[in-house]
């Protein structure tokens, strides 16, 4: 029984998930805990945004190296590596008492991130055919969703109870009990994760590339939303944090039980329409959003604007699998690499262009801009001719 565990696939998959939930914990505790440690430091608040920004910075750099990595010497150690990296970062935050040794810590959360997502998503596209990735992948997402749900919430209470540093020593031991995990698992070895893919090689393929674009373009306006519904909530409706909280909670329980029927839906029908439907489908649902003026108006439409989102998010990542399948190459470690940086370029271009057009033209004439330009990017992307689109069971 415990050998049957320690080989199988569903624990693998298991421990991915519970890694990446622990990684989005380390992140979105962040929100409530960072910028108040940071003070108590002296930062300003130019230099609690630039720590901020250097999560993404560190997730650029590390995410295709990492990837290709894996691809030459195997998931397990990286993932192993990934989860200790997660503790340490997370202990850092905990012990810092200088802002340097602060900025060292995020850097290091965020290379410890991308080993957890890229790594990670290559192990589960290892272990499973194309007709059952979708499937899969969306139970993961819908996994991770717990962290977006509870990070925040529980941060601010733990800091509340224990102080600023409590939240993360809290991260650092679930990090270690993944780290154990991974030490522990004997996956099935994949029969080509030693093959070394150039990243040069895979960006030529139109498939990928179309799965990029439309990763930085969904999560770009996904990150646009965020920052600027928030803000709108607050200036136009009169909502405070707490009911603001409640709005986004409640588009994340949404989001959850979403992921695993796009993800069956996605192992159906063919992966590019599915994924470029529901990048249309936020641009088309975007104008919706500036209606929010009320509690429940907001609740309502935030909750409707996650489900092209999940439509876009969950058939990408078979899609990607899918598309590397479809180019040659055999190993998914550079694959998800370059899905990890499209996905964090959308994230650092998406609130600094939503912030500033928020600040000029409010938040409705920034959704009302935005979604056709989306559009017409989406109708675009259906028009690049592929030698074969991935569908699922080939």
């Amino acid at each position: 029984m415990v050998s049957s565990l320690r080989h199988s696939r569903t624990t693998a998959v298991v421990l991915v998930t519970a890694t990446a939930v622990v990684d989005i914990l380390a992140f979105s505790m962040a929100v409530p805990v960072l910028p108040d440690l940071s003070r108590r430091l002296g930062a300003s608040p130019t230099t609690i945004g630039l720590l901020f920004g250097i999560f993404g910075v560190s997730v650029l750099m590390t995410s295709v190296p990492m990837g290709g990595r894996s691809d030459r010497t195997g998931r397990r150690g990286l993932l192993l590596a990934g989860a200790l990296g997660l503790a340490v970062s997370s202990a850092a935050f905990a012990i810092s008492t200088t802002l340097p040794f602060l900025f060292l810590a995020r850097f290091l959360q965020g290379a410890a991130d991308a080993v957890t997502w890229v790594v990670g998503l290559a192990l589960v596209a290892d272990l499973y055919a194309e007709d059952e990735r979708g499937r899969i992948m969306g139970l993961v997402m819908a996994g991770t969703n717990i962290g977006f749900l509870a990070g925040p919430s529980l941060g601010g209470w733990l800091y509340e109870v224990g102080g600023p540093r409590v939240p993360y020593l809290v991260v650092a031991g679930l990090a270690l009990l993944c780290a154990a995990g991974f030490w522990w698992i004997r996956p099935p070895v994949h029969r080509a994760v030693t093959e070394a893919v150039p990243f040069a090689r895979l960006m030529r393929d139109r498939q990928v590339r179309v799965c990029a674009l439309t990763l930085v373009l969904g999560g770009g306006a996904l990150a646009l939303v965020e920052p600027t519904l928030s803000l709108h909530l607050a200036d136009v409706a009169g909502l405070g944090p707490a009911r603001i909280g409640m709005v986004m909670g409640g588009a994340a329980v949404m989001s959850a039980m979403l992921h695993p029927g796009m993800g069956r839906l996605a192992d159906r029908i063919d992966l590019r329409r599915l994924m470029l439907a529901g990048l249309g489908g936020i641009g088309l649902t975007l104008p919706l959003l500036s209606l929010a003026d009320t509690f429940v108006s907001a609740a309502v439409v935030y909750a409707v604007f996650m489900v092209p989102v999940a439509a876009m998010v969950t058939p990408s990542l078979a899609y990607m699998a899918s598309a590397t399948t479809a180019s040659g190459v055999r190993s998914f470690g550079v694959a998800y690499g370059i899905y990890n940086c499209a996905w964090a370029t959308g994230l650092l271009l998406g609130p600094a262009i939503g912030g500033a057009a928020y600040e000029h033209i409010g938040f409705r004439a920034l959704m009302l801009t935005t979604a056709p330009a989306l559009l017409v990017a989406t109708l675009a992307l259906t028009r690049v001719r592929v030698s074969r689109a991935p569908a699922p069971g080939v």
